[in-house]
């Protein structure tokens, strides 16, 4: 079932493709709205998760998405009005949001080991598409020094929760967890 996470990574390629065809990757007020979606939509599966989950260390897991993606959410919110910037919806926000609201439908449905392994497979490919975009797309496209610095500081994060997803599907892989 790796059509979510490819879809996901399809909408954030979106990004990469318009930036190329256009000659200029998505504007600030887009790479916003962006970010504010992807960070969204994982606060949204870690809400679920926490409540379907009988593991500890998935249920912890979740409780980190939802901590650390709405603290980036709040820092871009804060920014966004000492910037007096409006998030612009695009194609890959209206594509991310999407993608994350089909996830939620195919995790509802699911129950126990299974989904465990759907919502920790989901986060891994989610993760690195997320990275995908910040390093080809959001940091190099964005023109303010701040929005740019807010993303550059968050990246690591991003990359923690990547490695820690990837921790918790060989763990599921091999039973534990």
């Amino acid at each position: 079932m790796k059509l979510i996470p490819t879809a996901l990574a399809a909408a954030f390629a979106l990004a990469s493709v318009a930036s190329n065809a256009q000659g200029s990757g998505p504007s600030d007020p887009q790479i916003v709205a962006i970010v504010a979606t992807a960070n969204q939509v994982d606060i949204d599966a870690g809400k679920l998760a926490e409540t379907k989950t009988k593991s500890k260390d998935v249920k912890a897991f979740a409780q980190q998405m939802i901590t650390d993606h709405s603290g980036v959410n709040k820092a871009a919110t804060d920014l966004v009005k000492k910037l007096n910037v409006t998030p612009e919806d695009s194609q890959t926000s209206q594509s991310i949001r999407q993608g994350g609201d089909a996830n939620i439908a195919k995790l509802k449905a699911l129950s126990g080991e299974s989904f465990d392994k759907s919502y920790i497979d989901h986060e891994v490919a989610y993760h690195e598409s997320v990275l995908d975009a910040l390093d080809k797309t959001l940091i190099p496209d964005a023109k303010n020094g701040e929005l740019k610095a807010l993303l550059v500081k968050v990246r690591p994060a991003f990359v923690a929760h990547l490695e820690h997803a990837r921790h918790l599907q060989a763990e599921l892989a091999k039973g534990g967890a």
